[in-house]
């Protein structure tokens, strides 16, 4: 019943927005695409701590390395996915627009998914290979147009179990727009949410130093995803980082 009341106010949250989300709508339709990203990054980032400030009491949020990211230039971030709350954690706490590589499942939500095309999310089709290629050519066009996208390259949500092994494919957003990485680790939401319903609980997010991609031949970047998943899993604890070899 509590997780039921906290979704409805969230929902009833997002609702309220409903005036700003028109705004950004007239916005983008009028091509005023500066005024339209800065009033939706806004509104994300202020929606997403209004979450955790009001309507999941109990979090407590530690923020560490926000000096890693880069505010000059679009960057790919790169990092493990323990649970649903760690997009809003993302859109809340890292001080920068960012958008995300989502399921295209989410387009059938209302309201969430128009937010998100706003934000210049990318939207997979997944048992399409045709769609996914042309999704993630949009992607490469929208980061070197200035948009910071976040990818979960262990593809599904590890839920506190040990981090899953980062698939090499989710890396060539970086490698064709040579945008720099920015490796992740967020630790502790799985406890807020997928392991007993709503839970109040504690939450790193650390941001590690760029790694950049530019100029990078075909073996350099072949030994960067083993290089980012190290780099991920070294803020975790013991018991979550990975145990198997990189998936090739």
């Amino acid at each position: 019943m509590k997780t039921f009341f906290t979704i409805l106010k969230v929902v009833i949250i997002v609702l309220s927005r409903n005036k700003d989300l028109r705004k950004a709508k007239k916005l983008d339709k009028q091509g005023k695409i500066k005024e339209r990203d800065a009033l939706v990054h806004s509104k994300a980032s202020e929606w997403s701590r209004e979450l955790f400030e009001r309507v999941l009491k109990g979090v407590n949020i530690t923020v560490n390395g926000l000096e890693n990211i880069p505010k000059d230039k679009a960057a790919v971030f790169i990092g493990n996915h323990q649970g649903y709350l760690d997009i809003p954690i993302l859109l809340g706490y890292s001080g920068i627009p960012i958008a995300f590589i989502s399921k295209a499942e989410i387009l059938k939500i209302p309201v969430f998914s128009t937010w998100m095309k706003l934000m210049q999310c990318t939207f997979l089709v997944r048992s399409s290979p045709r769609q996914s290629i042309e999704a993630m050519n949009e992607a490469i066009e929208n980061v070197k147009k200035g948009y910071s996208l976040v990818i979960f390259p262990e593809g599904h949500r590890s839920k506190g179990t040990p981090m899953k092994d980062f698939k090499s494919g989710s890396f060539k957003l970086a490698f064709k727009s040579e945008a720099p990485i920015i490796p992740f680790t967020i630790n502790g939401t799985y406890s807020l949410f997928e392991e007993n319903g709503i839970q109040p609980g504690n939450v790193a997010l650390t941001f590690h130093q760029p790694v950049l991609t530019a100029g990078l031949s075909r073996e350099q970047q072949q030994e960067i995803p083993a290089k980012i998943q190290e780099i991920v899993a070294s803020a975790l604890p013991e018991n979550q980082k990975p145990v198997t070899a990189l998936d090739s």
